[in-house]
């Protein structure tokens, strides 16, 4: 009887610690504080539309959000380089993808001396995220953070030389993501946009009065009601085309750069059927610069002269307090020419803005 006891207590803490261990593999499996990479399918073959540098190493990379998003981007490292070194995390523009504008920069400035990451904002080109076309003043602000995240703990990064740059509408998502983490040292605003500004009142701020941004949430609003009835979005398509004998002469330069083979990509929303025509909504209450005046990092405010943006960088720069602020006004050049005139992009610039700022230790 005295065995059969003992028998029936070792099986009873057995399985009383085979419980515990279960309970906490299943505690590990359901922490959601630690979102699973994404198996994305990501393009091996070069598809840039840039041609491929001899001077950098090229890979793809994921990282995850804080929203669980995988993101999917492109790696620039120098050729040979050893020890940690500083990093850029880049995006843009609005509408855009990786294999355009921003790699771009990516590669420069990793010829430079950078390691440099360009992503693809979550919902677009190969980064995760669903539905697709989604874009997002809070998310898309976080890629920038997410980005800081991943290269924070590169082993080849120095994670106190960590700046981001932000091309078009991504140069408004840069400086609130400055705005709000502080690990990033130095930021970068190519022909920036402020996308929730001109979303709520227009451009140059024509629309700037509640009728406006009223009947504009009744259309989307209405479109939501239809999307869900019909089971899918409706996109708002890309820059148009063909373009109208009246139109802007802006829409012309984006016409140049996105419809023809100088920057046009299959996976950008801007070269082909743009964003989901709803996601524009909740730019009409978000805004980003209100805390501009309060980022103590670098910024330099990059622009065209003749951009018809220039508005948009000149009174973000108004914002910005300090002695480590600049503003660099590029003459004669539109907006889209600093997507990716070599002529035109003061790489060197930027690269010392970069180094000034994000020194070595």
């Amino acid at each position: 009887m005295k065995m059969i006891i003992q028998m029936a207590t070792a099986l009873s803490v057995a399985a009383s610690t085979t419980n515990i261990e279960a309970q906490k593999m299943n505690n590990r499996n359901t922490d959601m504080s630690l979102a699973p990479v994404e198996q994305l399918t990501l393009t091996q073959d070069w598809d840039k539309v840039f041609p491929k540098s001899d001077k950098v190493d090229h890979k793809k990379v994921t990282l995850v959000n804080r929203y669980g998003i995988t993101l999917a981007a492109d790696m620039y490292t120098p050729k040979g380089a050893t020890g940690k070194l500083p990093a850029i995390a880049m995006s843009g523009p609005f509408g855009a993808v990786k294999e355009q504008s921003s790699g771009l920069y990516a590669q420069q400035l990793a010829e430079c001396g950078f390691l440099t990451i360009a992503f693809d904002p979550s919902f677009t080109g190969e980064s995760g995220g669903m539905p697709r076309r989604v874009a997002s003043p809070d998310i898309n602000t976080e890629d920038f953070s997410a980005a800081v995240d991943f290269l924070s703990v590169q082993p080849n990064v120095d994670p106190e030389r960590i700046g981001i740059l932000g091309v078009c509408g991504f140069g408004g998502f840069a400086i609130n993501a400055a705005a709000n983490d502080t690990r990033i040292k130095a930021t970068v605003t190519s022909t920036m946009y402020d996308m929730c500004r001109v979303t709520a009142n227009g451009y140059y701020d024509a629309n700037d009065n509640a009728d406006f941004r009223y009947n504009y949430k009744v259309k989307m609003n209405n479109q939501r009601t239809e999307d869900y009835r019909a089971g899918k979005y409706t996109r708002g398509g890309g820059v148009v085309d063909p373009l109208p004998a009246d139109a802007p002469e802006f829409v012309k330069q984006y016409h140049d750069y996105y419809k023809t083979p100088r920057g046009y990509h299959e996976r950008s929303g801007n070269s082909t059927d743009g964003w989901n025509v709803s996601s524009y909504l909740p730019f009409i209450n978000f805004t980003l610069l209100d805390r501009a005046g309060e980022i103590r990092s670098a910024v330099m405010v990059l622009h065209g002269e003749k951009a018809h943006s220039l508005y948009f960088g000149k009174e973000a720069f108004e914002k910005l307090q300090g002695d480590n602020k600049e503003l660099l006004i590029v003459s004669d050049a539109t907006h889209c020419d600093l997507y990716d005139q070599m002529d035109k992009i003061p790489f060197d610039q930027i690269s010392t803005f970069f180094n000034r700022w994000m020194p070595e230790n």
